[in-house]
C-alpha cells in the first residue's frame, strides 16, 4: 500500500491531482450558483464552468514551473499536469453533480430532461430535414433513456475535448527548457 501511495506523491501527479481536486470543487460551486439562481444547472448553462478548469490548469502549470521545475517546464509535464488537472476535476464535479441530483433535489434532472425534449421537439422541422424521421424519433426516444449516472461520463467526455485546444496553448506558452544540455559546444573556449 506504501508503494501504491508513494506513486501519487510524485510532484507530477500530486499538485495536479490537489489542483484537479479544486477544480472539481469550484466547478460544482458554479453548478450550485446555477441552481440557487433559478436556472436548470445541466446542460448548455454548465458549460461556462470549463473557464474555471482553465484557470485552475494554467495556475498548477505556473505553479510547477515555478516551484518543481525551478523555471523550467518541459511541454509533455505541461500536457501531463493539464490533463490530470481536467481529468480529476471532472470526475469529481461529475460524481458531486450525480450525487445531488440523485440524493438532494431529483427535480434538477428531471427539468433538465424536460427542457432538452423541448428542445429537440422545437428543432423537429430541422433536425427531421437533416437526419431523417426515423433518426429523430430515436433521439427524441434517446432523452427518455437518459440516467443520471451518465451525467458522469457526460461531464467527463465534454471537458477533455473542450480542453484540447486550451491545454495546448497553456503548455506552449509556460514550457521553458534547459537548451544548454544540447549545446555540443565547450562553455569556455581559450582566446588566442
Amino acid at each position: 500500500m506504501k508503494t501504491f501511495l508513494a506513486f501519487f506523491n510524485q510532484p507530477l501527479l500530486k499538485w495536479p491531482i490537489l489542483f484537479g481536486l479544486a477544480t472539481g470543487v469550484f466547478s460544482f460551486l458554479y453548478f450550485l450558483s446555477l441552481y440557487f439562481l433559478g436556472f436548470v444547472p445541466l446542460g448548455n448553462r454548465k458549460t461556462p464552468d470549463i473557464g474555471i478548469t482553465i484557470i485552475l490548469m494554467t495556475a498548477a502549470v505556473w505553479y510547477y514551473r515555478r516551484k518543481i521545475g525551478k523555471g523550467l517546464l518541459h511541454l509533455w509535464e505541461a500536457i501531463t499536469i493539464c490533463y490530470v488537472v481536467n481529468t480529476v476535476g471532472a470526475i469529481i464535479n461529475g460524481w458531486l453533480i450525480y450525487f445531488f441530483v440523485t440524493y438532494i433535489d431529483p427535480s434538477v434532472f428531471v427539468r433538465y430532461t424536460d427542457e432538452l425534449r423541448q428542445l429537440i421537439s422545437s428543432r423537429q422541422g430541422q433536425l427531421v430535414k437533416e437526419l431523417g424521421r426515423e433518426a429523430y424519433l430515436k433521439l427524441l426516444q434517446g432523452v427518455g433513456e437518459i440516467r443520471t449516472a451518465d451525467l458522469i461520463t457526460d461531464e467527463i467526455s465534454k471537458k477533455t475535448v473542450l480542453v484540447i485546444l486550451p491545454v495546448l496553448i497553456i503548455s506552449l506558452i509556460f514550457r521553458r527548457q534547459a537548451y544548454s544540455l544540447y549545446n555540443t559546444q565547450p562553455t569556455d573556449t581559450p582566446k588566442s
